[in-house]
């Protein structure tokens, strides 16, 4: 998904990333805390067989234990546990049947063969804790004859005859039981972790999905700034229609506010046009005043004519998908400039890079050109060279040279302020160039005055390139 591996910067995070982001954390607190909460439940549950197995074998063995002559303990031996694992030396499972010397601390044994003649599991505190709780069973864990870990249970108990209490013990290998605990960890491990990447994936399709007329937006959109259609689509998932509906009616907003300024000029150009025509044919005479009046309407009708061209150059800058092809623009005023310059051996050469369209109304194009070739001829000896090509995907270039006088740097920053005419003999108003660069600037380009290589002016517009 496009949307998904754009930018990751501060708070600018995608829609996309912040769900996946809350998705991860909640899938990592997921896996963490189900594989622990399992595995514990697991051992917890292990654990509780591994006890009752050895509360039976105190049981049994209590039974199996009688006092003979002289205090001596005996074992009925068909009473014993009957696990033949009893019988084997160290094999995990073992039992004690533990007495006390005079001083109340544990003394002889009565054990199976698997004890061997290993030590006793019998731990020290647990003794001494079984001797305070008389009847309690005692648990907790140890190390066995042969150094396992195992779990050990320990009952203080008083048999008939004897004064002091018997120790019985029980204990069982808890590796095995340690092993399957910690296998089903690896595996609820692997499985949790399993589950969640299929659910990443699955949320990463789904918001590709769900997010892809979001991406559509974007490219009608872009396609309504290029002007290659007039509104956005109207085939959207109800949750976004809302939105698109709100851009096409904002977009007609913008059209209507761009055709009601558009009226708004031309009626104030005629309003205002008419009574200095007026004034201009009323001061005809000689007197003073009449040339007062006559350099002053003509300068009011100089300003009206910029800035009218400025509002106009405005509103058609505000318009969205504005497309303006450089090489018919071109050709139209190259041709019409070699029939008016043609007589003084000027000629005009022009080349265009295939498919050039500039992001602009063609009027505004075309009067930028105008107002550049036409000075360029003005100027020219014998040549002038228009040159327009693609510096990237997003900017075009158009070059007009001439092999004219050209400009210093002070007169080419004099040259597009307005009203500024370097050459008063020349004709015009001085609006030309600063007409240019106004409109250049209007539709996001740039106006540069520079030293041609044919040793005149040269002017470089950079525009910005549509699609």
């Amino acid at each position: 998904m496009s949307r998904l591996s754009r930018t990751f910067a501060g708070n600018r995070l995608s829609l996309a990333r912040r769900l996946l982001i809350g998705a991860l954390i909640w899938t990592i607190v997921v896996v963490i805390g189900g594989v622990l909460a399992l595995s514990a439940a697991y051992r917890a549950q292990a654990l509780s067989l591994l006890e009752q197995e050895l509360d039976t074998t105190l049981v049994t063995i209590s039974r199996a234990i009688n006092v003979g002559p002289g205090g001596r303990l005996i074992q009925d031996l068909d009473k014993m546990p009957t696990d033949p694992r009893y019988e084997i030396p160290l094999s995990g499972r073992y039992w004690a049947v533990v007495s006390l010397d005079e001083a109340g601390q544990p003394s002889t044994d009565i054990r199976p063969r698997s004890v061997w003649d290993g030590a006793r599991p019998l731990p020290d505190a647990m003794a001494r804790q079984a001797l305070a709780m008389p009847g309690a069973v005692v648990r907790g864990n140890g190390e066995g004859p042969a150094g396992e870990p195992v779990r050990i249970a320990v009952q203080a108990i008083t048999l008939p005859g004897l004064e002091t209490p018997v120790l019985l013990v029980a204990a069982f290998d808890r590796t095995q039981t340690d092993e399957g605990a910690n296998r089903l960890r690896n595996i609820l491990l692997g499985a949790m972790l399993a589950l969640a990447a299929g659910t990443l994936l699955a949320l990463v399709l789904g918001l590709r999905y769900a997010l892809r007329p979001l991406d559509r937006i974007q490219l009608d959109i872009n396609a309504v700034r290029e002007g290659r259609q007039a509104v956005l689509s109207e085939d959207y998932p109800a949750e976004v229609r809302p939105l698109t509906e709100a851009l096409n009616r904002l977009l007609e907003h913008n059209r209507a506010v761009v055709s009601r300024a558009r009226t708004h000029v031309g009626n104030l150009a005629h309003a205002l046009k008419t009574p200095l025509a007026v004034l201009r044919n009323e001061a005809s005479g000689d007197t003073q005043l009449d040339d007062v009046v006559r350099r002053q309407t003509e300068a009011m009708r100089t300003n009206v004519d910029h800035y009218l061209q400025r509002a106009q150059a405005a509103a058609r800058a505000e318009v969205l998908g504005a497309r303006a092809p450089v090489a018919p623009a071109l050709e139209g005023l190259v041709r019409m400039m070699n029939r008016l310059y043609g007589r003084d051996d000027k000629v005009v050469d022009a080349r265009t890079e295939d498919g050039l369209v500039a992001r602009m109304e063609v009027q505004d194009l075309e009067e930028m050109l105008g107002n550049l070739i036409d000075n360029a001829c003005k100027w020219a000896r014998r040549e002038v060279r228009i040159v327009a090509r693609s510096e990237d995907e997003t900017t075009l270039i158009i070059e007009i040279d001439d092999d004219g006088p050209g400009l210093s740097p002070q007169q080419r920053e004099e040259a597009v302020k307005r009203g500024v005419r370097l050459d008063e003999t020349a004709p015009g108003t001085g609006l030309g160039l600063s007409i240019v660069a106004d409109l250049a600037d209007m539709n996001g380009g740039t106006l540069r005055l520079g030293d041609s290589p044919l040793g005149g002016l040269s002017a470089q517009l950079r525009l910005r390139r549509g699609v």
